[in-house]
């Protein structure tokens, strides 16, 4: 074994590859922190012309909409939607159901890249985790294919490798990244695994938490759950947030099964998508545009009252950005309208403070639209460095993914998967 090892070590051709690996990877770290910045002033460009010049919505919105949706059917075919399901099937597909290339690729990445901007320039409801997946996912596959590594590493290694990347990048979240990899990309945690480590780990942990008082040794109690009513909000917020993702999930699952059996082309759905978001961002007074990025930060940092519609109007906004068909992804966007819903509950059940609340419903929307509890509760942790609320947010993100598997029987992008089949596999 030692032997095994040592040569693999001193082999040229294993230092080739991992070299070429660990450039790939920096190389997605720049390209998606690039992509982050320059959606967010995209989004505030784009909102700050729409505030002057009302009016600019319902010419812009549907007409670019449509522009973005015919590069992308025209130009960079593939790209469509998040790019996460794109991303599963090629982890799973045999070249006799779906070209490999249509799924991942270069001129995918390419695309993946410039339309999001695209779309957010248009009013668009557009998060990044999804293309960023896709976008990682790709480059690496293209590397790989380029340098010619082996068959196993091109497989499956590089495109989970790519995508956890990708992910990772897209919200400084390394261990979420890792998390995401195994519990949604490839499935390796079985459901009633995850529940039971769930269900243990939160068990054993109120229980410690109740008689100690803390979560960690050297506990900082800025942002922590005292012991006691407040408690109440972890089981209001999970199911609120829990129910209220699913049924976005529902929302979009749904519709994007009718306007498959529809057979409308692309293009006129992403001009009706641009009216329906330009009336949204009007009525929402251009709240609902862009990524939703900085009003969650303002939300949860400086307690921004905001329109108690604005999560109705967001999820809508995203709802109909879907079903453009422009390349977009659901998760900033969705941890928009959670914060949204978490404000309003607040303010309706002042049990816990605010701040706390709106992260606990963000974290349940989250883990109830994808029924991905483990992911939520460390995309969470990581992004607010809230150590001391792991287990009331790991409780919440259960309890969300358990309300949401009674409303959907599939998480949603195995649903999404299995609709693409449906479209695109070879006759």
């Amino acid at each position: 074994m030692p032997d095994t090892y040592r040569k693999s070590f001193l082999s040229l051709a294993n230092w080739k590859y991992r070299l070429v690996f660990w450039c790939g990877a920096i190389f997605i770290g720049i390209l998606i922190s690039g992509m982050t910045l320059l959606s967010e002033q995209a989004a505030a460009f784009y909102r700050t012309l729409s505030l002057q010049y009302p009016w600019f919505n319902f010419i812009i919105a549907p007409l670019g909409l449509a522009f973005t949706s015919w590069l992308t059917v025209r130009f960079f075919a593939g790209s469509q939607g998040s790019g996460i399901p794109q991303v599963k099937i090629a982890l799973e597909n045999s070249e006799e159901q779906i070209n490999p290339k249509t799924l991942v690729s270069l001129r995918i990445a390419i695309g993946k890249t410039i339309l999001p901007i695209m779309g957010l320039l248009s009013g668009a409801s557009v998060g990044f985790g999804g293309p960023a997946t896709h976008v990682g996912a790709s480059l690496m596959a293209s590397l790989g294919s380029s340098i010619k590594f082996p068959t196993h590493y091109l497989k499956k290694g590089l495109l989970i490798a790519g995508s956890a990347a990708g992910f990772a990048a897209m919200f400084s979240a390394p261990l979420a990244g890792i998390i995401f990899a195994i519990e949604e990309m490839t499935r390796t945690l079985e459901d009633r695994l995850s529940s039971l480590v769930l269900t243990a780990i939160i068990l054993s942990g109120v229980t410690a938490y109740a008689i100690l008082n803390h979560t960690i040794f050297f506990t900082d109690n800025t942002l922590s759950l005292p012991w006691g009513e407040s408690w109440l909000a972890i089981p209001l917020c999970g199911i609120v947030g829990g129910l209220s993702g699913a049924i976005f999930s529902k929302i979009i699952v749904s519709g994007q099964r009718k306007l498959n059996s529809y057979n409308i082309y692309v293009v006129k759905i992403a001009f009706v998508c641009g009216i329906i978001i330009a009336i949204l961002g009007y009525l929402s007074h251009g709240e609902s545009f862009g990524t939703g990025y900085q009003l969650t930060k303002n939300i949860i940092d400086h307690d921004t009252p905001i329109d108690p519609f604005f999560p109705l109007y967001k999820m809508l906004a995203t709802c109909a950005t879907f079903f453009s068909g422009i390349p977009s992804g659901i998760f900033v966007p969705s941890i928009a309208t959670g914060a949204g819903i978490g404000a309003n509950l607040a303010d309706l059940f002042p049990i816990a403070p605010t701040s706390i609340m709106i992260l606990m419903t963000i974290t349940a929307y989250f883990s109830g639209m994808l029924q991905l509890p483990l992911t939520a509760f460390v995309i969470i942790l990581e992004m607010t460095h809230s150590h001391d609320l792991s287990i009331p947010i790991m409780t919440t993100a259960f309890i969300a993914a358990s309300t949401s598997r009674l409303i959907n029987r599939k998480p949603l992008y195995r649903a999404l998967c299995d609709l693409y089949y449906e479209k695109n596999k070879k006759k």
